[in-house]
């Protein structure tokens, strides 16, 4: 990275670094660029294209249909019920 772009940047993004930090963006982008360039010397001519580095499996449970609570056990904390609802106070007038 140029010190010119890193200009741009700083103006478009509102920054203001010190000169200190303005370095170290620089040698860090600088740094990215030759670790890309290192990657790009690699010969991938043979190697299989993949889109996930791992298999993917699906780990969940199958869907079964179950009623772990019966509707007397629910409403049992319930303050008051009638005909197996809820009472509740009214809140809409």
């Amino acid at each position: 990275m140029e010190k010119e772009t890193l200009r741009i940047l700083e103006m478009l993004n509102q920054l203001s670094l010190t000169q200190t930090e303005k370095d170290e963006v620089i040698t860090f982008c600088n740094n990215r660029e030759n670790d890309l360039k290192t990657l790009d010397a690699i010969d991938t001519a043979n190697v299989e294209r993949m889109v996930h580095v791992m298999p993917i499996m699906t780990v969940v449970r199958e869907d079964v249909v179950s009623q772990p609570f019966t509707r007397e056990a629910l409403q049992a904390g319930a303050p008051e019920t009638d005909e197996g609802y809820w009472c509740v106070p009214r809140v809409v007038e």
